[in-house]
């Protein structure tokens, strides 16, 4: 299961010196290009999801898909949700399988992005997920995706971007320092100084948003001066679209898949040619000897009731499943009832943590407590609690390894 923690992954990166790219996908084809890519280039990856593309497709829908795939995957793979609108979004990606998160709150001035951010972090490293910050402002130019970042740039200075990360709390920054998002127009301009500045006060992972129009030596000062994220959507964006309009020249007859079965070979050439470019080819063993794999916990409940009807039964677990399934870093909650009458214990919770860290967050959040208080302890005396982590044998075969304690 090479889905990896991905403040490993890209500390492993910031401290050996090369950069892992952060590859929006917005469809099947991207996110197979992407990951053919890294196993070619055997090389860590990042999938970015990011909520400005949802128009583009069903978020809850390709989220299945993008966790079957990196768990496929033979290389370490992280899952990030992309330019947030909000802490809500933040922890439906959690729910939905994101390791990583980021809340795009750059636009706003430098206290309520600070306020935003630490709600953030609060939020998600309690459930073990790292997040992403970002202080100045990258704006859009032109190319797809340009106008969904309009305004003028606004560079980060290091000062702030101290002060910035100390009040958050984030594992990594992205900064603005003359790239944007979209296609640039001439020759970019890029502040190294002030870069260099940022990454020696602060010796944490930086991120580039904007990766697309860089040149080779652009891309290897970046690395230099602490990046350790590229993000790049805007470039294999428009190879993806060349692919589909040489299709169409060579045969106009061509139907949907037709046109299309050029993608994802066309995303996988430039997401390749830009793993190698930035270091983190060959990479993929030793970031996985370093990195801890990312894996879920399952909290299963089995108990009796006293003092209640079957009807009552089943509308306490319809509330636990609303309640609880709402708490950040829950990913499902599944009641049960045993399907032998003689059972020791007649009924279960299976609730499913997306990390090991939420085995204490979700025990003292107000709305477990309040539940488990109110409605659930006082009629089920008498239950086992367990917590299991997943095994990945060699074999890829999952076991369930108790690591907790009957209660």
């Amino acid at each position: 299961m090479p889905i990896v923690d991905m403040k490993d992954m890209l500390q492993h990166a910031y401290d050996h010196g090369y950069a892992v790219g952060a590859f929006d996908l917005v469809s099947l084809d991207f996110l197979e290009g992407i990951l053919a890519a890294a196993e070619r280039a055997r090389a860590p990856v990042i999938l970015s999801l990011a909520e400005s593309h949802f128009d583009y497709f069903d978020f809850d829908v390709i989220m299945p898909a993008v966790e079957a795939a990196a768990k496929r995957a033979s290389v370490p793979v992280a899952i990030h949700l992309d330019h947030g609108a909000s802490c809500d979004s933040a922890v439906h990606g959690i729910r939905l399988g994101c390791n990583g998160v980021m809340v795009d709150a750059s636009h706003e001035d430098f206290g309520e992005n600070v306020r935003i951010t630490r709600s953030l972090v609060d939020m998600a490293h309690a459930c073990g997920v790292p997040v992403e910050g970002e202080l100045g402002y990258v704006p859009g130019v032109e190319g797809e995706d340009a106008e969904r970042h309009p305004g003028e740039l606004a560079c980060t200075t290091p000062a702030e971007a101290r002060a910035y990360v100390e009040r958050t709390g984030v594992d990594f920054l992205a900064v603005s320092i003359g790239t944007v998002h979209g296609r640039m127009k001439g020759k970019p301009r890029l502040d190294y100084q002030r870069l260099k500045q940022i990454n020696e006060a602060l010796s944490v992972p930086l991120v580039i948003h904007g990766g697309t129009g860089l040149s080779d030596d652009q891309f290897r000062r970046l690395i230099g001066n602490g990046v350790a994220k590229i993000n790049y959507y805007t470039a294999v964006a428009e190879v993806a679209g060349s692919a589909i309009r040489s299709r169409l020249r060579a045969d106009r007859g061509s139907g949907y898949t037709g046109l299309l079965q050029d993608v994802r070979e066309a995303v996988s050439s430039e997401v390749e040619h830009r793993m190698r470019q930035w270091g983190s080819a060959g990479r993929a063993a030793e970031v996985l000897s370093r990195c801890r794999s990312w894996l879920p916990v399952e909290h299963v409940i089995v108990y009796n009731v006293e003092g209640m009807d079957e009807m009552q039964v089943e509308m306490m677990m319809a509330e636990g499943r609303r309640v609880l399934g709402a708490i950040p870093g829950v990913r499902e909650v599944i009641s049960g009832r045993a399907v032998q009458e003689k059972a020791r214990y007649r009924y279960s919770w299976l609730v499913r943590f997306c990390h090991p860290a939420v085995i204490d967050s979700y025990r003292v959040h107000p709305a477990h407590v309040a539940f488990a208080d109110r409605l659930f302890r006082p009629v089920a005396g008498k239950r086992i609690t367990i917590d299991f982590s997943v095994v990945e044998t060699t074999f890829s075969v999952r076991h369930r390894h108790h690591s907790g304690a009957a209660n």
